[in-house]
């Protein structure tokens, strides 16, 4: 919207780019620095000085850009014979797309002049040091080791040295660009000093070598005590590992049956699009590192169509660009996966870290497992992801990473068909007999499905190759001729596929999470409009979430999530689906009756508004003019919202949500006074409070 008071037009997001390709300029804000400060002992005595770090308002002895603009001008020439600075076009692709939105079309358009002129000069300093030691011929494998590492330093100073790296206001520190798997604009960004002691070049060259240090204690235990030179005056015979640059789906060098194990970190479908976001990195280092390697940089920039990812942007213009995405990553990963079956030894395992919110990610990958001649003999859900803070976001998001353990399937064994019918009862039961110890574990939330997942395929694999004794009746999309002719293959009534077993696995943890939550039977004691409200709540532990998710988790209650949820508890924005507080609900005129008749949620959401906009008598009143006050099915749900809601400040001290996830703690607030002042004999403490309360301890 326009700033202007006498204005207040709406300005649509593409012309706002458009001028900021135009005008877009960059002006200094604020100045870190540190400052001395005399601290005392108990005794009063002056102690050791602290070094405290503050902020100053820029002053005119700041601005030398004139100095770095007429230093930069006299460089350019020289850099673009030399070849010091990328000259690349940036590629239209997935995540791409998004600077070339604001006029950067060249990799070199990420650095302001001042950046720029500093990583151009530190590579044109490596082309200096390096040409004379070839001219003295002193390139040693060791030498060229050390280039090699350096070029990583630098490496590592584009990363926090860029037109996208911000501060971090909370540690007071940089972020690089990749602070996020994608290259979102950043309007105030901070430029890393390169040059002063301690820090700049400093701090990246240590950063490097701490890593290098730190991998040497891996495999040199022991021998890495002090510098890194002395290491090479030590007997040491290294183990005999042999390293190559190859597709997984193309192992020649590998003969068969030759290998004991293989650990796999697969790419994770659409998530990350790993050779877009590497050009960052690999227009600098094919200009330094590729210097000692060439063999390792023969491309212009990285090798896009060769990755084993769902990248929708290969397939742009042609109809269901996602579904043909899908089916490319499928195909890539179940070559990969064939390629680690024929060098695996018979009695050899491979073990295949994964973790995906989407069952078609977990579909896609069992499939290429299965049918490339693997079992699934083994399942762990490990906490892999970082911690954020105890303040719930806006958007769901995993931390565990699911480690299957996979086993080649025996000749001979799998080709007698089973049915499904008598499977599923199988696969239910693993999950049953995993789910509690996943819960004592610490597993929650979305990860306590994604973990649920693993026993469900262990049980599914074994029984490959399914089929149905009962057809399963044509999905709607198929019927649909838009949606038909993205698929290739005729629909397969009797066909079972993994995202069936996960299905299964969904619906034992929903029983399960249902019992804990009501403390009572989950089946019948809440409808399905609002155990899927709750469940939502238990399982993303935010407002929004994957439409997809949510609705194979509306499928899991037995709810029309078009029917019956979107437009009445919740809307689809984009491919997202965002849960409504009542306030919203209300405002939207989205509330059903306050009997619960259409759903119990319903007359919750009354009595939150009231509690709300009224006071906690009008929602009490409220209550037993619908009649529900007494109600089972009120009772047990008011007692699983009231778990599941982010607690509001009132309760834990603290603002546990924020953004829209907020309103949802307004919900709770009033909720919980509802039950502390009406129904506290009936309805216990929610159990999160205390564990809110040993957190804050």
């Amino acid at each position: 919207m326009c700033p202007f008071p006498d204005c207040q037009r709406v300005i649509e997001g593409d012309e706002i780019k458009r001028q900021a390709q135009e005008k877009l300029g960059s002006q200094l804000f604020a100045v870190v620095f540190k400052r001395r400060t005399a601290t005392l002992t108990k005794a009063g005595k002056r102690g050791r000085d602290k070094w405290i770090r503050d902020y100053r308002a820029p002053n005119e002895n700041d601005d030398n850009q004139a100095l770095i603009d007429d230093l930069l001008s006299a460089k350019l020439v020289d850099w673009a014979i030399s070849d010091c600075i990328p000259n690349e076009d940036i590629p239209i692709g997935a995540k791409t797309t998004e600077p070339r939105r604001y006029g950067m079309r060249k990799w070199s358009d990420f650095f302001t002049p001042r950046q720029l002129l500093c990583h151009g000069t530190s590579v044109e300093v490596y082309h200096e040091i390096l040409s004379r030691n070839l001219s003295n011929g002193e390139l040693s494998d060791c030498t060229k080791a050390a280039f090699i590492y350096l070029a990583l330093a630098l490496d590592t100073m584009f990363n926090y040295s860029n037109r996208s790296g911000r501060w971090d206001v909370l540690k007071q520190t940089f972020r690089s660009i990749f602070d996020r798997h994608d290259f979102a604009f950043c309007w105030s960004y901070c430029e890393m000093v390169p040059t002063v002691e301690g820090m700049g070049y400093d701090w990246c060259i240590s950063k490097t070598a701490k890593a290098l240090d730190e991998l040497i204690q891996l495999t040199r235990p022991g021998d890495n005590e002090g510098d890194l030179l002395s290491l090479g005056k030590k007997s040491f015979s290294p183990p005999s590992i042999s390293i190559s640059c190859r597709p997984g789906s193309s192992l020649e060098n590998i003969s068969d049956a030759s290998v004991d194990a293989i650990v796999m970190d697969p790419p994770y479908g659409a998530n990350v699009m790993y050779s877009e976001l590497s050009d960052f990195f690999y227009v600098w280092l094919k200009r330094t590192a590729g210097l000692i390697v060439p063999e390792l940089f023969t491309q212009r920039l990285t090798d896009k169509q060769s990755e084993a990812v769902a990248n929708k942007a290969h397939f742009a213009g042609q109809k269901g660009a996602d579904a043909l995405a899908n089916r490319d990553y499928q195909e890539k990963m179940a070559a990969i996966f064939g390629e680690s079956r024929r060098v695996l030894k018979p009695n050899g395992v491979m073990t295949v870290m994964f973790t995906h919110k989407d069952t078609s990610a977990w579909d896609a990958l069992t499939k290429g497992l299965i049918e490339a001649g693997f079992i699934i003999t083994a399942s762990w859900p490990v906490n892999t992801e970082a911690e954020g803070s105890l303040h719930i976001k806006d958007k769901a998001a995993a931390n565990s990473t699911i480690f299957l353990v996979c086993r080649p399937r025996a000749e001979g064994e799998g080709h007698e068909t089973t049915y499904w019918e008598d499977v599923e009862p199988m696969v239910a039961k693993a999950v049953r007999t995993r789910v509690d110890e996943f819960q004592k574990a610490g597993i929650s939330g979305v990860d306590l499905y994604l973990a649920s997942f693993g026993p469900a395929l262990e049980e599914f694999s074994r029984h490959w190759p399914l089929k149905r004794g009962t057809p399963r009746p044509e999905p709607l999309a198929k019927k649909r001729r838009k949606q038909a002719e993205l698929f290739a293959e005729e629909f397969d009534p009797y066909a079972v596929t993994p995202e069936d077993a996960l299905d299964a696995a969904r619906r034992e943890v929903k029983t399960w999470r249902l019992n804990q939550l009501t403390q009572t039977k989950g089946r019948g004691d809440l409808d399905a409009v609002t155990s899927w409200f709750v469940l939502a709540w238990d399982a993303f532990k935010a407002p929004l979430f994957s439409y997809d998710e949510g609705l194979r988790l509306a499928r899991a209650v037995g709810a029309d999530l078009d029917g019956q949820l979107i437009g009445k508890i919740c809307e689809k924005k984009g491919s997202d689906i965002k849960l409504w507080d009542s306030a919203t609900r209300a405002a939207k005129n989205a509330l059903g009756p306050p009997d619960g008749s259409r759903a119990m949620i319903d007359a919750i959401h009354h009595a939150a508004h009231h509690g709300r906009t009224r006071t906690l008598e009008a929602a009490i009143d409220l209550l037993k003019d619908a009649g529900v006050e007494n109600d089972p099915q009120f009772l047990a749900g008011l007692e699983a919202v009231l778990e599941v809601l982010p607690p509001s400040r009132n309760f834990v001290g603290f603002d546990v949500a924020v953004g829209d996830a907020k309103l949802a703690a307004d919900d709770f607030d009033a909720l919980e006074k509802l039950r502390r002042l009406a129904f506290s004999d009936r309805i216990g403490e929610p159990q999160q409070l205390s564990l809110f309360a040993e957190d804050a301890a």
